[in-house]
């Protein structure tokens, strides 16, 4: 229904004690009214709410505060009777949920923290003990084949022998020869006192194994190391404080394990370039051809900076020989001991084991 000359009427339909809203328009034409009533407004809201979810699910009147505000609540879903207080029903989730979820991924490009160390580690090369380095020999294991120099040197294997070494002693002070003696360990202890006159000559030592070990080079380092410094012990028992440089492996069976432990108990292993097998006696080889047989092979392979391999032990043909060979050697070499050459550097970084490009 309407007045005659007005205009229709307004807000008529509202609720009873309710503000028309012609009223609520005049509040926010000033800002801090506007302000007031935006907050009375919420804290109301605040105040509903909490009320809406305890409520069985019947509807809330109308509710006025200070300024009165209409208020319908909605039926509460059935899953709201156990969320939280405070809680929105429209956001609640089942409790299980949160625990089917999968966790969230990390973001394209990046690594899990977690996973980092086991990444590494997967990637990571495997851990190898460096090898020693050795003087750079080129024989078996970087042993020496030669003296490093244009001398000459004599070697005497297997001794000491109680009638041969004296004998090759006495031939080689004859010439004022020094040589190397490459002693086995038993026979240093059946026989000390020939190893303190090899040293008294001016002779060098040299570690041989303790029996004469023709497999030592397959052994692991722990033995190898036992068998050496027994031997080494033995000598030294017979000459306190003696020099033991170099060491040579019975039959020249070097591996590079073998040369590197006796590098790290301080000896050099000592291989050859002329062998004239003054061991090695056919049967049907006479006495005189076997003198014959070594003299020939020492005078025709030996050269400037050979190592010579030779045999005291057991060996009276080997000291026969020996007879022309020193003053024949003497005439065309200087005849002396090997050399030790410097420690071979170690090899370069391949590129895969540099740092990464950037």
């Amino acid at each position: 229904m309407t007045r005659s000359g007005s205009g229709p009427a307004i807000g008529s339909h509202r609720a009873p004690g309710t503000l028309p809203i012609e009223s609520w328009l005049l509040i926010g034409r000033h800002r801090q009214q506007a302000l007031l009533a935006a907050l009375v407004a919420v804290g109301i809201m605040l105040i509903v709410f909490p009320m809406q979810q305890r409520d069985t699910g019947t509807e809330v009147d109308t509710i006025t505060a200070g300024q009165a505000i209409t208020t319908t609540a909605k039926p509460k879903p059935a899953t709201s009777s156990s969320a939280p207080r405070g809680a929105a029903p429209a956001t609640a989730q089942p409790a299980t949920s949160e625990a089917a979820a999968p966790a969230p991924s990390a973001p394209p490009g990046s690594t899990p923290a977690a996973a980092a160390p086991s990444a590494q580690a997967a990637s990571a090369p495997p851990t190898v003990a460096p090898a020693t380095l050795v003087p750079a020999g080129t024989g078996p294991g970087q042993s020496l084949r030669t003296t490093g120099t244009n001398t000459v040197a004599l070697t005497f294997d297997d001794g000491p022998d109680p009638v041969q070494t004296p004998k090759i002693l006495a031939l080689l002070d004859k010439y004022q020869v020094k040589a190397t003696f490459c002693l086995v360990g038993s026979q240093v202890a059946r026989h000390p006192e020939i190893v303190r006159d090899i040293v008294a000559a001016g002779h060098t030592l040299c570690n041989h194994t303790w029996d004469h070990s023709l497999t030592i080079g397959k052994q692991k380092p722990e033995a190898i190391q036992k068998d050496l410094l027994r031997t080494n012990e033995a000598i030294r028992a017979a000459v306190p404080g003696a020099e033991i440089p170099f060491f040579r492996a019975p039959g020249g069976n070097f591996s590079d394990t073998l040369v590197q432990t006796a590098y790290t108990d301080g000896m050099v292993s000592l291989y050859w370039q002329v062998d004239p097998s003054d061991w090695d006696h056919p049967d049907k080889e006479s006495v005189t051809q076997h003198i014959a047989k070594v003299t020939k092979n020492i005078q025709e392979n030996t050269k400037p900076g050979s190592i010579i391999l030779s045999h005291d032990f057991n060996q009276p043909d080997t000291i026969k020989a020996y007879e022309t060979l020193v003053p024949w050697l003497q005439e065309r070499f200087a005849l002396g001991l090997p050399t030790i050459p410097p420690v071979a550097s170690a090899p370069a970084a391949s590129p895969s084991a540099s740092a990464p490009a950037l």
